[in-house]
């Protein structure tokens, strides 16, 4: 194909793209090519002028009656709710609140609390390191008693028996975008007695997600990523309604049955409220709300095919630099088991995403040597791809990459 007839190709799909509306309602400046919506999503235009209201009306001039006026302590399980629409879940059985790790720990202990008589938390080796490091914790914290293992990836189903607890696993691998089968792996660690946490950080917003459909026990995720909460966004964390009496150790007073009656001794609600902690973050559940209407509003099926469509054609375009440069396709090409993100390993991966910047293509680094390019079908183009594809090959005959700044771990990657 010739680079013409590339260009008007691609032009066609960009026209006939139904989500190609949704591009406008972000904050993206002209010329950047932005794919690392899978660490941070772009920032949605409507976010700043609802923190103004919330900062300049509801607690500038609300003041502490908008707890109640401007419901502010029932935005975790408002904004619950609304990603159980994302993500399958019933009304009731999701709560935005804390970050990923705490609501890991919550949902893990919930999890032993059900398990008592068993004594192993099972993740797989790789795993996204602050599920592995809040197993670790558990496990110290238990003086050895419950027990924290890891096993190679594709060992995790027979390393299922009778005395794992728990399996913690992560639905879309962070760095080589792998989707795990939700309802084959529950179906199986249920056989055995155990549970499943999953974790959704790279599923939510980016893939189909059925938890109730897969008969899912427990899973937490993060609202910075694909559902474009900003920086530092609250979490959110799935208990399914027969799981509701399990006890998730962190006994918050926002947990409390009846919190502001100040007792005493602790009483957990009796829904999903007594997975909340501490007091709800207000201007990150704010900004998280609209990045999740925001994704309500679009097709799910068509964000999945988009996503789909432009993996294909990124893994098609960099064919030739593989060739050329040496870089290895680290993402499957299966459309079942691709996330939304294409990943390439490299030696020098992290100085060539550092260079990419001075093209204005923003992507991610993953040690030791994983190029990661996130899939965000809401604003990014068809023409995004085959122009960062462009710009990652004069990066690489230019040799931009080696240059001493580039060779400088930052503190951030």
């Amino acid at each position: 194909m010739t680079d013409t007839l590339l260009a008007t190709d691609v032009s066609a799909l960009d026209a006939a793209d139904p989500l190609a509306p949704f591009r406008d309602r972000f904050q993206l400046r002209e010329g950047l090519i932005y794919l690392d919506g899978n660490s941070l999503g772009a920032l949605p235009k409507a976010t700043g002028d609802r923190l103004a209201e919330v900062v300049g009306s509801e607690w500038g001039e609300g003041l502490i009656t908008s707890w109640l006026g401007a419901e502010w302590s029932t935005a975790p399980r408002r904004i619950g709710d609304k990603i159980g629409r994302l993500i399958g879940a019933n009304p009731g059985e999701i709560v935005a609140t804390d970050s990923t790790s705490v609501n890991i720990f919550k949902a893990l202990t919930a999890a032993l609390s059900l398990r008592r008589e068993r004594t192993v938390i099972l993740s797989e080796a790789t795993n996204f390191p602050t599920d592995v490091y809040m197993m670790q914790g558990i496990e110290a914290f238990s003086g050895g008693r419950v027990k924290a293992v890891t096993v190679a990836p594709d060992a995790i189903v027979d390393a299922l028996n009778e005395d794992v607890a728990v399996l913690l696993l992560t639905q879309v691998h962070y760095k080589s975008g792998r989707v795990r089968d939700m309802a084959a792996i529950t179906k199986r660690a249920h056989e055995v007695g155990a549970l499943v946490v999953w974790d959704l950080s790279h599923s939510a917003g980016a893939i189909p997600v059925d938890l109730n459909g897969a008969n899912a026990d427990f899973a937490i995720g993060c609202g910075y990523k694909f559902l474009n909460g900003g920086p530092g966004a609250p979490a959110y964390l799935f208990a399914a309604s027969r799981h509701h009496a399990a006890t998730p150790v962190l006994s918050g007073w926002f947990g409390h049955a009846r919190p502001f009656a100040f007792e005493d001794d602790y009483d957990p609600a009796a829904g999903i409220e007594r997975f909340q902690c501490g007091t709800p973050p207000v201007l990150g559940l704010s900004a998280l709300e609209v990045g999740v209407d925001l994704m309500l509003e679009a097709d799910m099926t068509e964000i999945r095919r988009k996503s789909l469509a432009l993996g294909d054609l990124f893994i098609e375009q960099m064919q030739p630099l593989c060739e050329t440069y040496g870089f290895e396709l680290v993402s499957t090409q299966g459309h079942a088991e691709r996330g939304s993100q294409v990943a390439y390993a490299h030696p020098q991966g992290y100085q060539i995403v550092q260079a990419l910047k001075e093209f204005d293509v923003i992507a991610d680094f993953r040690a030791p040597d994983i190029l990661r390019f996130g899939l965000t079908p809401l604003y990014l183009r068809y023409r995004d791809i085959v122009e960062t594809v462009e710009r990652l090959e004069k990066v690489c005959a230019t040799r931009a990459w080696d240059k001493p700044q580039y060779h400088q771990r930052a503190a951030v990657t």
